[in-house]
């Protein structure tokens, strides 16, 4: 019997990491949603083809942060892509930190930044920080992100 009880508590410690949803940025990617102040909310990598710029778009309230990813590949008028991250599916993330982003790049699975983001905890004034790790490979367009 108490050997069955730690089956679950061992399968938690093994799980993997969780995607976090990536998707085309549509409509909601609006300008509008910039958050302030913009020099801490937008930051560049690899030269400057990579922009990342954090949406606040006020609800829903506890997760209203939402990451947008331009990147490489260009279009045929010379645009960059643009992803969004999010949590999951239209959830954002409470806080995201783009001041204290770990940046990595690889020559086989591109551009990898881990980026400190924090989920809505009731009653914590500061709840803390876990990566949001968002890989970016410029060469196929591909963008992946999960969290710990």
């Amino acid at each position: 019997m108490f050997r069955h009880a730690l089956i679950p508590l061992v399968c938690l410690a093994a799980a993997p990491l969780s995607a976090a949803s990536v998707s085309d940025c549509g409509d909601r990617a609006s300008a509008r949603f910039l958050a302030e102040p913009w020099e801490e909310n937008t930051a560049t990598f690899a030269e400057g083809e990579v922009r990342l710029a954090v949406l606040d778009m006020k609800e829903p309230a506890g997760a209203p942060s939402y990451l947008v990813v331009l990147s490489p590949p260009y279009n045929e008028v010379g645009d960059r892509q643009c992803k969004m991250v999010e949590a999951q599916p239209n959830y954002g993330f409470y806080q995201i930190d783009l001041a204290t982003v770990e940046a990595e790049q690889d020559a086989e699975t591109g551009l990898t930044l881990r980026i400190p983001v924090t989920d809505y905890a009731d009653g914590w004034k500061n709840p803390p920080p876990f990566p949001l790790t968002v890989t970016i490979n410029q060469s196929t367009g591909e963008v992946t992100a999960t969290t710990d």
